[in-house]
């Protein structure tokens, strides 16, 4: 049987895009120990980073546990358990990644300034020897690699990934993530990781709003089941075949079919679905919650992008050395 790699892709995206937003952290906080010379510290760095992947693990194995429990809770209930959960995960991921791709291009010019800000202080109020210092650099880097491994924990959710290759993709992102952050501090590579942020962000953003669909669709799933379930609740579904013949419970007509053309469990199309949530039978409601994704949030991005864009297409050199220091 052939394995689908096709799962691996959106973790692997994610995982590379917040990855390298940590270990950009990681590696300002090193450069400025380094230029500070209080490398003794260092070794407070790397505890914060293994303590962070510990616990972003630790989460992501609470989540399989909450997401199996509750599936095996109650049998009877599971058709309508599994979509309102899958729901529930798509609509948080959806909310935070996009408050951080945001929030991101809002605050990279002043990322370096930031970090480095924080460390001076934890090393000017160090009056009790290296363990206070320590202690303060420890957690600043334990909730950076925490939060973006939280991210990418909740994306998987979302998308009820489980087994080796979503994983697979996860460790694969976070390997490049490393190896970036190995040849902008370690071997002095200038990388213009301005314009690297503006490409992930693109597809991040491409890849949220793939949950937009995936999330009405969910939701549409359960209310069909619940629907099901009794005569009381069988008018929760509105749309009937005296509106139109190809319909949906709660999302309406369906406006696109591209099932022949472009099967979403064949490739390309199972690409596209696990990187994008393409499908291959689009409805009114996932048309316009998708459309409304892009023209708010897509909007808000981009129009934060035109101010960070100009200074890191017209030189290479100065768009890498705004974020790695010296």
């Amino acid at each position: 049987m052939a394995i689908d790699f096709s799962s691996a892709l959106p973790t692997f995206v994610i995982t590379l895009r917040e990855g390298v937003e940590a270990t950009l952290v990681v590696g300002i906080v090193l450069a400025y120990l380094k230029k500070a010379k209080q490398t003794q510290l260092n070794a407070w760095v790397y505890g914060g980073v293994g303590a962070g992947i510990l616990a972003s693990a630790l989460v992501g194995i609470l989540f399989s546990l909450l997401i199996k429990g509750l599936g095996e809770a109650n049998q009877q209930y599971a058709p309508v358990i599994e979509p309102i959960l899958e729901t529930t995960f798509s609509v948080l991921a959806i909310v935070l990644l996009s408050w951080m791709l945001i929030w991101m291009t809002q605050q990279a010019k002043g990322m370096k300034s930031q970090v480095e800000g924080a460390i001076g202080t934890a090393l000017k109020d160090n009056q009790a020897g290296d363990n206070q210092a320590g202690w303060g650099i420890f957690g600043l880097i334990f909730f950076a690699v925490l939060r973006e491994g939280f991210e990418t924990v909740l994306f998987i959710a979302a998308k009820f990934q489980q087994g080796v290759v979503p994983a697979l993709g996860a460790f694969s992102g976070l390997a490049v993530a490393v190896l970036i952050g190995v040849l902008l501090f370690k071997w002095g590579v200038k990388i213009n990781i301005r314009l690297f942020f503006q490409v992930m962000g693109v597809f991040l953003l491409m890849i949220v709003a793939g949950l937009v669909i995936s999330a009405l669709g969910h939701l549409d799933t359960a209310v069909a089941n619940v629907a099901q379930m009794s005569r009381r609740s069988a008018d929760l579904c509105f749309y009937y075949e005296r509106f139109t013949k190809e319909h949906a419970c709660i999302l309406g007509p369906m406006v696109l079919n591209t099932a022949k053309a472009l099967p979403d469990d064949k490739f390309p199309g199972i690409v596209l679905h696990a990187l994008f949530g393409y499908t291959d039978k689009l409805y009114l409601v996932q048309a316009v919650g998708y459309g409304l994704f892009l023209l708010t949030v897509g909007g808000i991005y981009l129009q934060n992008l035109t101010g960070w864009t100009k200074p890191a297409l017209k030189d290479t050199k100065r768009a890498s050395e705004a974020i790695v220091p010296d």
